[in-house]
């Protein structure tokens, strides 16, 4: 049970099932809630260029952005300077949504993570990011 594939497993199951609970006490979802984060950091940007930073397809990333429309977390309007483009961007409503999801993912993630130093969790951010793995792969679908 030493093995890193093991422990990964099950480390990552319960970061993930926890990070779950975490969004849906928000009332999202992983994908709306990672979507909100994202334009809470970035700001408004291109529904192209939003699904590319995603990783995801651009048909499950209207999906996505429907759901949070309707719960009035986003807009999207066209562009003016192109009108076949459609623009992003969170509402007040969204915002207030993302600072309880914030606070609930950080939470998890001081619980997950607090034995680590500031050093370590770099050091442990940079390994996984080394990781072999794919955006591509069936288990990044959900």
């Amino acid at each position: 049970m030493n093995r890193l594939g093991f422990l990964l497993a099950r480390h990552g199951a319960i970061a993930n099932n926890q990070v779950r609970q975490a969004f849906a006490e928000c009332g999202l979802g992983p994908r709306q809630g990672t979507t909100l984060m994202l334009l809470g950091q970035s700001g408004a940007m291109a529904q192209q260029a939003l699904a590319a930073k995603l990783q995801v397809d651009a048909s499950i990333m209207v999906g996505i952005l429907n759901e949070l429309e309707s719960s009035r977390f986003v807009e999207r309007r066209r562009d003016p300077s192109d009108r076949r483009r459609h623009i992003v961007a969170i509402t007040d409503a969204g915002r207030d949504v993302l600072a309880k999801a914030r606070g609930a993912v950080s939470d998890v993630e001081q619980g997950l993570f607090g034995d680590l130093s500031p050093e370590e969790i770099t050091v442990l951010r940079g390994l996984l990011a080394r990781i072999r793995t794919s955006h591509s792969d069936e288990a990044c679908a959900e």
